[in-house]
């Protein structure tokens, strides 16, 4: 009985917080008062508030009380190599890509740096926005080597890169390294995407890499500040003869 009083709150205030009527910042009442609104015990409300914190949704503050987190923002996963499609997908948000540019071009100096090739040197270069809710938040530009992705159809760029290189070229990608820095906004962010007034942007660097460890892509990933969250999972190595 308890896990269903239990589960009935966490359902209910889980419902309330996505669907806005408990917004970022508010405080949920006491343990006592969901208590008393529930007519149930202290304890069954704490492991409510518990899966609710768990969960991304509350932030529990020692002597203050529980407030509601802001879950309008997309978690972005760090340490996974993860296509945005995947990650809308998973969080069941309905997507646009607009497909600014898709051709083969000389490759630029900033970027033959980052592939380890000769400046000029022809690379694929795919340039798209992602729409969400009717705001263009993300701008991806995507540098291939023309020797692993001979070419990359329109339909492709519009839906899924990473399902035709791993579905049709059968690529075996295996690992990136990702670099994550704040800059200011260009004059290309400002053209290509609704970024209100806000002056900086999330910027994410990927350098993937095939299982033969060769590098073929280079991605440099612009995200609008407010509407995500990077994250990862850690967990501290165990000493042995020392624990923690």
């Amino acid at each position: 009985m308890n896990k269903n009083i239990y589960s009935h709150i966490y359902n209910d205030y889980s419902a309330r917080i996505q669907s806005g009527q408990l917004q970022a910042g508010k405080k949920i009442p006491s343990e006592s008062q969901l208590a008393a609104a529930y007519s149930t015990s202290r304890e069954t409300v704490r492991k409510a508030l518990q899966m609710l914190s768990e969960n991304g949704y509350i932030h529990k503050i020692k002597g203050k009380g529980s407030f509601v987190l802001d879950t309008q923002r997309l978690n972005f996963p760090v340490s996974g190599l993860i296509s945005f499609k995947e990650v809308a997908d998973q969080l069941g948000r309905s997507i646009r890509t607009i497909v600014y540019e898709n051709s083969l071009v000389p490759c630029p100096s900033s970027v033959s740096q980052r592939l380890l090739i000769r400046e000029n040197e022809p690379v694929w270069k795919v340039v798209r926005a992602r729409e969400i809710k009717g705001e263009k938040i993300i701008l991806d530009k995507d540098y291939f080597l023309p020797a692993v992705v001979p070419s990359i159809p329109a339909a492709a760029a519009e839906d899924s890169i990473y399902e035709y290189l791993e579905g049709k070229l059968h690529l075996r990608i295996s690992y990136a390294k990702k670099e994550i820095s704040v800059e200011e906004v260009t004059s290309e962010d400002q053209l290509l995407l609704d970024l209100h007034d806000y002056q900086h942007i999330v910027v994410v660097r990927n350098y993937v890499h095939l299982v033969d460890t060769q590098l073929f892509q280079y991605t440099e990933s612009r995200h609008r500040l407010d509407k995500f969250q990077f994250v990862d999972f850690a967990r501290r190595a165990q000493i042995e003869g020392n624990p923690l």
